[in-house]
């Protein structure tokens, strides 16, 4: 084998990961993301981290994991979660929430807050990937709200831990195809064209977005007042039973008497929990006092 076709070979070639690599590997990623890597992932997690371990010039995973931890700045860290978390998401992905918090969830709020003299309406997407879900809320909000919206103190906060994810968000240009999957009324007022095939959220939408990165598995929250809404859907698949558990409490914590909690169709937060009452699939709220 000549030299150009040996290193050709080793470039397309599987990396080894020992067993005490991958648990070495696989502990860090729960501890500091909580996201719960099975040993159905061990080849994932291979494939994905092999180009970049060729481009540091890290021989093995046991150096990676070195490398991980002597990282101060924590760079290392944020270009492994970009590399393992999935980040798969489109507008109007399951309708029906969109669906429930344009006619029940909001109108319900507006009244609320409407009665005790308030004007703050604060939503939180956690988990807000590349910014699909907290744009389309927002074109929600403003359609209900019409003219009557800038009076308001509304806005979205949207978090995320991957960086790769939050540039995109916003940047706020996606594909044509994907914002087909929007209504029409939506596409013709809060979208333009940006480019071949492309289409871009206007500006009056972004400015509404706050994009921040953030840990879920912060074990305390930064906010000073509760949301009336959260989003967290399709994130908790990744996590174990427990981290589950300590974040739904946390969530509970940072939600208003009266609030919802939107998570995945995919997920449940199980009937032996009691911090939420449950209205529909993916769909919990929080009790009045």
């Amino acid at each position: 084998m000549n030299m150009s076709a040996q290193q050709q070979h080793q470039g397309n070639s599987m990396m080894a990961i020992s067993d005490n690599e991958f648990a070495q590997l696989r502990d860090l990623i729960q501890n500091r993301f909580g996201i719960n890597l099975t040993e159905q992932k061990r080849s994932l997690l291979v494939g994905r981290l092999q180009k970049l371990m060729r481009q540091l010039n890290l021989p093995t995973f046991a150096s990676y994991y070195d490398y991980l931890r002597n990282d101060k700045t924590e760079g290392s860290l944020s270009d492994l979660v970009d590399l393992i978390s999935t980040n798969h998401t489109y507008f109007n992905r399951e309708k029906d929430h969109f669906d429930y918090f344009s006619r029940t969830a909001l109108p319900q709020t507006i009244e609320k807050l409407k009665k005790e003299n308030r004007k703050d309406l604060r939503i939180w997407c956690a988990g807000c990937s590349t910014g699909e879900e907290p744009y389309t809320l927002l074109m929600l909000m403003m359609e209900y709200l019409g003219a009557e919206y800038s009076s308001w103190d509304a806005g979205i906060l949207a978090t995320d831990i991957s960086d790769r994810a939050l540039s995109i968000a916003r940047r706020g240009t996606y594909a044509a195809d994907r914002v087909m999957q929007l209504p029409e009324t939506l596409r013709r007022k809060y979208f333009t064209a940006a480019g071949a095939d492309e289409m871009a959220v206007i500006d009056k939408v972004k400015r509404e977005a706050t994009f921040r990165r953030f840990n879920l598995m912060n074990t305390t929250f930064p906010f000073k007042k509760p949301f009336q809404m959260i989003f967290c859907r399709n994130v908790m698949i990744y996590f174990d039973q427990p981290t589950r558990e300590a974040l739904v409490s946390r969530y509970h914590q940072f939600t208003e008497p009266g609030g919802y909690l939107f998570i995945g169709h995919s997920e449940t937060l199980g009937r032996s929990q009691s911090l939420y009452r449950y209205l529909m699939p993916a769909l919990y709220q929080k009790g009045e006092l």
